[in-house]
Order: structure tokens, then C-alpha cells, then sequence
């Protein structure tokens, strides 16, 4: 996926393992953030915030393995995985000091991560996390069902088109945004686009197979989370109908100990596109107190 224009000029790293990743690194100051994206995803999803915060913090945005710029390789796309992958990079780069900043799974594997307690990490902010809604044995079958290479591959486009406005406040993707939708339709013409069907499924398996709900009292760091109130993706509306996105945020909470929760009103789950003056404003804020 070289051909995509990015916001911000790519570096590359290769790590012990063997994998190539491509990230951005943005500004200065004496905290450093690591963004990581979430499923599906990739660094230019965070271009809203970094530009908010690039003026007093080090922004380091990361294509995970197998998306964006990354390397693409037969790997397991687990939550294991990419934390490996992201504490691998923290010393590659020899960073003493950074904190995580993760979107969705992006939050899940932040928390996997943390949950390893690396020396390094210092604080966590988390943007709509996958991992605080649980889910049963008969829910993962369900995602094996519906989440599978073939059935991705043949997703026509206005169905492809359906799935991102779903992300964003009113179920409506601002013009801003689309250029998301648009390089997902240039890769479709690409030969990485298999790998990208296989990946996916492995990496909604491994979310499912690796939780961290019940970890969570475990997690030592302060930690802000942020959730849209109007997530329409969190939680799942097929299997939960009943559950609401406050619920969900609010027993995530309860369990991490030195933790804070903000619902930030008119945003969906792209919390960090639709609420990206907020999140800032918030990480501000969080960064500011000891």
C-alpha cells in the first residue's frame, strides 16, 4: 500500500521478529504518545488529533503489522501479537518513556500490553476499547460465521460504503473522512487485499480468544477512557440489543483502578474523528495531572 498518501511523512523499522513497521512521528514535548489504530484501520485515522496535539506532545502513530504501510506477513493477528509488536518498537526507537493511545481493538491490545506492566508505559488513554463488552462461546461462533475471508471479499462496495458511515456520529461519514472509504476501494484493487480478507478474521478471533475484561482490577497506570455516546458499533447490536454504549464503558471503568470515563456527546464509535477537539482537550487534561 505505498501508493497511499499519507498526512505525514512514513519511517520504518524493522524488529527482532522480523516485522516491518511503518509509522509517523509528529511533533515534540516531553510526553510521548504511541496511537494505536483499530480494526480495519490505519495511522491516517488519527490525523484529527495529532494535529490537535502535535504542538506540545511527541506523536508517534503506528500502521500495525498486516495494515497500511506495514509489513504483511503470515502471522497469528492476535492481541499478543501487536503488543509484542508495539513494546518492540518502544525499544527499537530506545524510548525510556511513552503512553498508549489506543482506538478500539487498538484499546484492547493498549491493554494487553499494559496488563505485561512494561517499563516503559507511563499512562494509557483508551477511545472506545474493544474488550469491556464480553462475549460467550455462541457469540464467537457467530463472528466465525460472519467474519470470514470469502464473505469480505465478496462485500459489494455500497455495503463496504454502509460499513464506514456506520462508524461516525448519525451513522453519516463527514466529507472529511471519506478519504478512509476511498483507499479501502484502491486496495480492493490490490494484491494485498486477500491478505487483508484473512487478516481481519484473525484479528476479531483473537480479540474474542485473548479478553482482558477480567484482568482489568490488574492494570496499574492511570487510564482515560473515552467512549461516543453515540456509538453505534459498541456494543454489538445484533448480539446485545438491549446493552447500551454507557453500560458497556461504565463496567470497563469500574474495574481498572486508577481510571477516569468521559461520554462525549454527538460522537460515534471514531470518537477521535467525530469528538477530535474533545479527545485533545481531554488528553490535555489527563497529561496535565500527576
Amino acid at each position: 500500500m505505498e501508493d497511499l498518501n499519507y498526512p505525514y511523512a512514513v519511517k520504518k523499522v524493522t524488529l527482532s521478529n522480523q516485522v516491518t513497521i511503518a509509522y509517523a512521528d509528529e511533533g515534540a514535548g516531553k510526553e510521548t504518545l504511541i496511537f494505536v489504530h483499530g480494526l480495519g484501520s490505519y495511522l491516517p485515522a488519527w490525523k484529527k488529533v495529532i494535529d490537535e496535539l502535535r504542538q506540545d506532545y511527541r506523536c508517534i502513530a503506528i500502521d500495525l503489522p498486516g495494515y497500511g504501510k506495514s509489513g504483511k506477513g503470515d502471522w497469528t493477528y492476535d492481541m499478543a501479537f501487536f503488543a509484542d509488536c508495539i513494546d518492540g518498537l518502544v525499544k527499537k526507537l530506545k524510548i525510556r518513556k511513552a503512553s498508549l493511545v489506543g482506538h478500539s481493538m487498538g484499546g484492547q491490545i493498549s491493554m494487553t500490553l499494559a496488563l505485561r506492566q512494561p517499563k516503559w508505559l507511563q499512562k494509557m488513554v483508551l477511545l472506545a476499547p474493544a474488550g469491556f463488552e464480553t462475549f460467550t462461546e455462541q457469540d464467537r461462533t457467530w463472528f466465525g460465521q460472519y467474519v470470514s475471508a470469502p464473505i469480505l471479499k465478496a462485500t459489494p462496495t455500497e455495503q463496504i460504503e454502509r460499513n464506514f458511515h456506520v462508524n461516525f456520529f448519525g451513522a453519516k461519514m463527514p466529507d472529511d473522512a471519506r478519504f478512509m472509504y476511498e483507499d479501502r476501494l484502491f486496495m480492493r484493487e490490490t494484491r494485498e487485499y486477500d491478505h487483508y480478507c484473512g487478516m481481519i478474521p484473525k484479528c476479531v478471533q483473537g480479540m474474542l480468544q485473548q479478553p482482558v475484561y477480567e484482568r482489568l482490577g490488574e492494570i496499574t497506570k492511570p487510564t482515560l477512557i473515552l467512549y461516543g455516546n453515540d456509538d453505534l458499533l459498541i456494543p454489538n447490536r445484533i448480539l446485545h440489543p438491549t446493552l447500551k454504549v454507557a453500560t458497556v464503558a461504565q463496567s470497563g471503568q469500574q474495574r481498572i483502578p486508577h481510571s477516569q470515563l468521559v461520554m462525549v456527546p454527538q460522537c460515534g464509535h471514531f470518537v477521535l474523528w467525530d469528538g477530535a477537539k474533545t479527545v485533545a482537550a481531554s488528553i490535555r487534561t489527563f497529561f496535565s495531572t500527576k
